[in-house]
């Protein structure tokens, strides 16, 4: 996801990205998986942009999600999405929502 601010992390530090005035927020690891994010979105409406391919796991909440070309789709807790590269997709946040993003 683009638009963040970003804390400089040192070597084995755990790097913060922070979006729309602190309401959404992230923190990146490394999985079993890959590079991933895992982040909290208070309720409200976001647009996201990419820069690879993201694979969304909704972890708690309700997430409302419009892909390019689709219509909106809801996903609930353990459900998952897949966002291609280079795109821009709009969520709604019904309730507060925790996600892990995994990349490529």
């Amino acid at each position: 996801m683009s638009d963040s601010t970003n804390s400089s992390p040192t070597s084995g530090a755990i790097s913060h990205n922070v979006y729309f005035d602190g309401k959404v927020q992230s923190l990146e690891i490394e999985t079993d998986l890959g590079e991933a994010t895992l982040g909290v979105m208070k309720k409200g409406s976001y647009e996201f942009s990419t820069s690879s391919p993201e694979r969304m796991v909704v972890v708690s909440g309700i997430l409302n999600v419009k892909l390019p070309n689709a219509s909106w789709n809801k996903y609930l807790k353990h459900e998952e999405f897949n966002v291609d590269a280079n795109t821009t997709f709009e969520v709604i946040c019904d309730t507060d929502v925790a996600y892990i993003c995994y990349y490529g």
